[in-house]
């Protein structure tokens, strides 16, 4: 019989009834029934003490184990048999943990007790994200810069930040009037920019850094560290002037040459010859070489008359040669000089694309005064009259019949300048007439424009539809129109 109540048990050590034995004894006793857990909104993780963060799903094995080490001091007189979670709503802000534990008590008796302990989840912001949030507060900074007035290397390099997900990481991005500068909370992540920046664009860099504080018994140093930047200033379609040096190690190119593309290289092409080359960021800045004009001294050109040249011998040493440029000799006059009888004569790249009463954009290197050090030192025979960079069309009617668009990146800008747009359209316009650059960018579809024929061959170059990306785009209102019927 049980000591305490006298109902007929089975024999055991303490000589009790499970019920009376459990009002006796409570083996639960010194373990906490509530405690907090606590979670960072921003980045979805909870907090492990001392200070580390980790990401658990609910009810996950690493969510259980994290709660049970907030009560492992007070299990280590238990023995744990089972622990698991009880089903609470996600966003009840409360945790439950049914354990199960085994004890021995009076006189050798083993007493097995289920209980359960609710953790009440509390919101603190992470420093990782405490950084984010208060913009201010970096660690590493990359500032990047190009001396051009024109930002064309910008707009390709934004599109491949955003083609990448390169952006993500930064805790802000400010513009400046020649640059760009990125803000990192850390320096394993500026460092990875500016690796990245040295593969896509030919570029130069350097790095300092900045005692902030540092603790002598512990020997913890905080530093800021800038990293800087800088790419060749050289734009697509800029006229250069090569060294003789350079010209001559590139396969006796022409001096004066055409910057055809910029990618993690400059692509130059000999007007006369055809001739191309390839020039990457440490032989520019053992070479370096200035651009002869910016692009608002493009002027306006009519073609007069245009003979393509098929064949042309090689000169001795000469390297590869275009094969999607077609050689020309041409006869141009200045629109603005249409009353006078003065005409231009010069070779270009562009005969696959112009015919006679075409309109062209050109530099006159006859009627300027060049400041080169390598130009002045050229023979005046070797520098042509005209050099023509890209055929002209109506600005106007391509933006009308522009079906696609880009995204741009979250950034500190500067007041807007009335130039930015123009340069920005020169940017959608080299988009649409140079396919190697296309494959590096994405480009979505424009909904709001009607998808024309692509069957215009006399009109500015476009691009077709399975060259974009169909952008996401969330209805208000899922089901249809307002109070649309569900399909079943």
């Amino acid at each position: 019989l049980c000591c305490q109540c006298g109902v007929p048990i089975p024999s055991n050590p303490a000589n009790m009834c499970v019920g009376c034995l459990r009002a006796q004894v409570d083996i639960t006793e010194g373990i906490p029934k509530q405690g907090t857990v606590h979670f960072c909104k921003q980045c979805e993780r909870y907090l492990q003490p001392p200070g580390t963060w980790i990401q658990c799903s609910l009810e996950s094995r690493e969510l259980l184990a994290l709660c049970l080490k907030k009560i492992k001091a007070s299990l280590s007189k238990v023995r744990l048999i089972d622990a698991g979670f009880i089903w609470t709503e996600p966003h009840s802000k409360r945790l439950k943990l049914k354990l199960t534990v085994q004890k021995e008590v009076i006189n050798g008796a083993v007493l097995q007790q289920v209980f359960v302990v609710e953790y009440i989840v509390q919101s603190q912001m992470c420093e990782d994200c405490h950084r984010i949030e208060a913009k201010d507060f970096w660690k590493a900074v990359v500032q990047v810069r190009q001396k051009t007035l024109h930002k064309k290397t910008f707009y390709y390099l934004e599109q491949l930040i955003l083609k990448h997900k390169l952006h993500q990481n930064t805790l802000r991005i400010k513009e400046i009037h020649d640059g760009l500068d990125f803000y990192y909370s850390s320096k394993q992540q500026a460092q990875k920019m500016v690796d990245f920046l040295q593969c896509t664009v030919p570029s130069r860099s350097k790095s300092s850094q900045r005692l902030i504080s540092h603790d002598i018994h512990s020997n913890v140093y905080n530093y800021k560290s800038t990293f800087s930047v800088e790419i060749v200033p050289i734009c697509k379609d800029n006229v250069v002037c090569l060294s003789p040096k350079l010209a001559q190690s590139l396969g006796n190119m022409s001096q004066i040459c055409v910057c055809i593309r910029v990618t993690s290289a400059i692509h130059l092409i000999d007007p006369r010859t055809l001739q191309i080359a390839e020039i990457d960021g440490n032989t520019y800045w053992r070479h370096p070489f200035n651009s002869l004009f910016h692009p608002k001294q493009l002027e306006e050109f009519i073609i007069m008359d245009i003979n393509r040249v098929h064949e042309k011998k090689k000169g001795a040493g000469a390297g590869a040669r275009s094969n999607k440029h077609t050689l020309a000799e041409a006869w141009v006059r200045k629109t603005s000089e249409l009353d006078t009888d003065h005409q231009y004569f010069c070779c270009t790249h562009l005969g696959h694309i112009l015919n006679p009463g075409d309109l062209v954009l050109g530099f006159d290197l006859a009627n300027c005064n060049l400041n080169d050090e390598f130009a002045n030192k050229m023979n005046p025979h070797n520098i042509p009259d005209v050099v023509l960079i890209k055929k002209s069309y109506d600005r106007t009617k391509r933006q009308r019949r522009r079906n696609w668009k880009l995204k741009e990146l979250e950034r500190d800008r500067e007041a807007p300048d009335t130039d930015d747009e123009r340069q920005y359209q020169d940017f959608l316009e080299d988009l649409e007439e140079d396919e190697a650059i296309r494959k590096n960018v994405n480009i979505y579809r424009n909904a709001d424009i009607p998808v024309e024929s692509d069957t215009d061959e006399d009109g500015p170059p476009r691009i077709s539809l399975a060259e974009m990306l169909e952008d996401l785009h969330i209805s208000q209102d899922a089901t249809g129109g307002e109070g649309a019927e569900m399909l079943t």
